[in-house]
């Protein structure tokens, strides 16, 4: 099996990244690649009730591939780690899920995410969420702390998806819950193709 964390420069990947989410914040209604926003959502299954409680500020920057929320519903009281949360949809929805008595953490490395996401949940006087600058190499968050790890479209744009999954381990408490949406190729992929930065974010 090829490394591909040894193929790509990690760096130029994560600022590619970080670009383009950086234009997913700033101008949430331009054309990209992939959908986004609250009828994007609803496509995917979100339930309409919960989306319809949130702002649009909180919807239209959301660019998931899928409902990670249709593996298992989140219980209230339960501590969620979102992992890549972007502008903080999936935290939202999880935060609403789980109540007063729960705790979301949405870890992101891109600033303008940060803080759209930061200042949404302040606008919502939602004091169960709170979001982290952090790779999902490196989580900022102890040992054990989480009922639940949430990703949406995430874990395909790490480089060191062994490392990513490792974290998500380690922040899971004993018999926690991992749930997510991501994109997977069963064929093997080309070494050129892993150098390629512009395969890894088109």
């Amino acid at each position: 099996m090829t490394d591909a964390a040894a193929l790509v420069d990690v760096e130029a990947l994560r600022a590619e990244v970080s670009n383009k989410y950086r234009d997913v914040a700033l101008d949430p209604h331009r054309e990209y690649h992939f959908h986004t926003g609250r009828q994007h959502a609803v496509r995917l299954g979100y339930d309409q009730p919960t989306i319809d409680q949130l702002p649009d500020r909180a919807v239209e920057s959301f660019a998931g591939i899928a409902n990670p929320f249709s593996l298992r519903a989140l219980r209230p009281g339960e501590r969620v780690v979102d992992l890549g949360s972007g502008a903080g949809f999936d935290s939202f929805v999880a935060a609403l899920l789980i109540g007063e008595g729960g705790s979301v953490v949405g870890i992101d490395m891109t600033p303008e995410m940060l803080t759209k996401s930061r200042e949404t949940a302040e606008l919502l006087n939602m004091d169960n969420v709170e979001f982290m600058e952090g790779f999902l190499e490196a989580l900022p968050i102890e040992d054990g702390w989480a009922d639940v790890v949430i990703s949406n479209g995430v874990f395909n744009l790490c480089s060191d998806k062994r490392a990513a999954f490792d974290e998500a381990w380690r922040v899971l408490r004993s018999g926690g819950v991992l749930q997510f949406a991501d994109i997977a190729n069963g064929k093997p992929v080309p070494e050129a193709a892993l150098r390629d930065i512009d395969l890894w974010t088109g």
